[in-house]
């Protein structure tokens, strides 16, 4: 867990325990601004996979406040949740390959 996590558990938190005193819509958006800057940061950082498990999780904040109703929102609120986490999991864990660089080591 590195400061830029830190920032994003406070961060949801923070947002979460807001959603006592905002609507709910407001809360959303909040959140899905707070998780597109988070995968902005990522993707600066030199993390593209983890960029795209912040971006499926905007799809996710998105999803709680569209007007969907029954199997299409649990499929695209958890389908999202899931990809996310798949994602981020699997850079973390080094399973998903290195896109950022380029073939510096293909001995050209």
């Amino acid at each position: 867990m590195d400061r830029l996590d830190g920032v994003a558990l406070v961060g949801v938190l923070g947002l979460a325990a807001s959603s006592a005193v905002l609507e709910g819509a407001v809360v959303a958006a909040l959140l899905g601004g707070f998780l597109l800057s988070l995968s902005t940061w990522r993707l600066r950082g030199g993390r593209p996979w983890e960029a795209l498990a912040w971006l499926a999780w905007v799809v996710t904040a998105v999803a709680a406040v569209l007007p969907l109703g029954g199997a299409p929102f649990a499929v695209v609120f958890f389908g999202s949740m899931l990809v996310g986490l798949a994602l981020l999991l699997g850079s973390r864990a080094g399973q998903l390959p290195d896109v950022w660089t380029t073939g510096s080591d293909s001995g050209e």
